[in-house]
């Protein structure tokens, strides 16, 4: 054989060797790029559709506290001036027995029976006006929330109502609610924020007693006869936030029972977007209720917490209440719901004479004290068995915290 028959046969395996070598990286190519058509037209896993379907919930928690009015009489704010000793108005006092309770709250609440028009001079009924040292006490003591549509708000005339708005929007941290400079305003969401949850705030109140704003005036405020408004109001502070908080003065004074315009009012502020309602003006306490919203959430109203602090000298009118429950907002359905309702009572107690005005928890209370609040109230059966049963006539077992 010669040489160049020789040469060719030795290029043989090489040449087998390139065919198989360039027929299997065809094949593995054809089969990965048919896996990677099959894995774009394959329907996803149960697994895989379940991890894109569900969003990621996210839970948020809130502690939300509530008082009702806070209506400063002369011997109050007079008190108040004696402890400051002779520089401005000292109010700690007054409310010193349940300062930790609001500061622990996350959001806060209260409605601010008396007007504060800081130049004009502190007057007691029937037209009130209260000192800014009051209204400093609230913010330091820790509420968020402050509503003045109430029956007094006009108290002062408008001058008044503007020289309150433009006071109570000077302090930090809190958020007024009920009153405005002009009907721009009315519709703008009102909101504060704590925990991640946004709180929409809104005022209502069914009466100025008889006053009114002069027909120049731009100063407004949502009336409870005005549904078509305050449902608009509701709707709109709904789309800015997760829950939507009602304070709004009804009913009739004196009365521990709603009335049946109560009742049908709270179930229209909460078909509307409300998921929390509060009561104020009667001066007593009314009933607490959970109402089922449309969605399956469930609302809360409390048609009355009667007084917060007050001079009022019968024992009703002594008797309030501290509400309390927990927001609960799941973010990625928007889902609101209020959980562990409980109301603690609380007394509004003084001396002979109206002297040392001061607030307690019905757990920090004792007959003792009773009877000296017996010297000057209208009520000579006050003791601790008649707050307890007449806090229990009223407010259900279930929502009730007597410790």
């Amino acid at each position: 054989m010669n040489k160049k028959r020789k040469r060719r046969l030795s290029y043989l395996p090489i040449y087998i060797l390139t065919f198989v070598l360039t027929t299997s990286v065809a094949f593995l190519s054809t089969y990965n790029d048919s896996k990677d058509v099959a894995n774009l037209t394959s329907p996803p896993s149960e697994t895989e559709e379940a991890t894109t379907a569900q969003p990621r919930q996210e839970i948020l928690r809130a502690s939300f506290l509530a008082v009702g009015d806070n209506l400063i009489h002369s011997k109050l704010y007079e008190q108040a001036k004696e402890r400051a000793g002779g520089s401005g108005y000292d109010f700690k006092y007054l409310y010193q027995n349940v300062a930790e309770d609001i500061k622990n709250a996350d959001i806060a609440s209260i409605n601010q029976e008396t007007i504060i028009a800081p130049s004009k001079p502190p007057s007691t009924y029937p037209l009130f006006n209260s000192p800014p040292e009051l209204g400093k006490e609230v913010v330091r003591l820790g509420f968020d929330i402050i509503n003045i549509a109430n029956n007094h708000m006009l108290d002062k005339g408008s001058s008044g109502l503007k020289e309150a708005i433009e006071f109570w929007r000077s302090q930090d941290g809190v958020k007024m609610t009920g009153a405005y400079l002009n009907e721009s305003e009315m519709y703008v969401p009102e909101t504060i924020t704590r925990n991640g949850i946004v709180f929409g705030i809104v005022g209502i109140t069914d009466t100025t007693n008889g006053l009114s704003l002069p027909a120049n005036s731009e100063l407004r405020y949502f009336s409870a006869a005005e549904t078509d408004k305050i449902r608009r109001k509701i709707e709109l502070t709904k789309e800015a936030c997760d829950v939507v908080v009602v304070n709004i003065h009804w009913g009739n004074e004196y009365s521990t029972k709603p009335s049946e315009n109560q009742k049908f009012l709270a179930k229209k502020l909460i078909e509307w977007g409300a998921d929390i309602v509060i009561g104020h003006h009667p001066h007593v306490l009314q009933p607490i209720e959970l109402i089922r919203k449309i969605d399956g959430g469930t609302a809360v109203v409390a048609y009355s917490l009667g007084n917060f602090v007050s001079m009022q000298n019968t024992g009703p009118t002594l008797i309030g209440g501290m509400l309390r429950f927990n927001v609960i907002v799941d973010k990625s359905s928007k889902y609101v719901t209020v959980e562990d309702v409980k109301l603690e009572p609380l007394v509004m107690h003084h001396k002979k004479s109206y002297l040392n005005g001061r607030l307690y928890k019905l757990s920090q209370y004792n007959d003792s004290l009773a009877r000296e609040s017996t010297a000057t109230i209208k009520t000579p059966a006050f003791s601790m068995d008649y707050i307890k049963k007449h806090v229990k006539g009223i407010i259900s077992e279930e929502f009730l915290d007597i410790s």
